[in-house]
């Protein structure tokens, strides 16, 4: 397996909630090495630019407001085949839908608050990572 790189964030309601820790723990504990980490808070327009491939969906303006509403942490994880792994440790969106022992199913209070992003590809992850990280900022 090649050891490559993707993005995660955690989302307001798993920071308010006190998880971040315990979510942090999972993903170490699952092989993944934290390459560039900060706690930030998005601004309405950083949250918009981030989710603009949701734009058109009916969802994005509550999407936008949820997550400029509180503190995120945002990271870069490496690991071998990083994104699948990862997106297979947080589970599914509808946390009623995650398999047992998966972030979501764990922390998430609904599909809309699900705890985490995970990028999709490896296209993505890098171009999300870069929206919070500057090259420097990564080890």
């Amino acid at each position: 397996m090649a050891t490559n790189r993707t993005f995660t964030m955690i989302k307001p309601e798993a920071v308010a909630a006190g998880s971040m820790g315990k979510i942090l723990d999972m993903i170490m504990d699952n092989g993944f090495r934290v390459v560039a980490m900060k706690y930030t808070r998005l601004s309405r327009q950083e949250a918009g630019t981030f989710y603009a491939v949701h734009k058109e969906r009916p969802f994005y303006g509550e999407l936008v407001e949820y997550m400029a509403s509180g503190p995120i942490v945002a990271a870069i994880l490496e690991g071998d085949n990083a994104v699948q792994r990862f997106r297979d440790l947080i589970g599914a969106t509808d946390p009623t839908q995650a398999a047992e022992g998966t972030i979501r199913k764990r922390f998430a209070e609904s599909k809309a608050k699900n705890a985490v992003h995970g990028s999709d590809s490896d296209e993505n992850a890098a171009i999300e990572g870069a929206f919070f990280f500057s090259g420097r900022e990564q080890f």
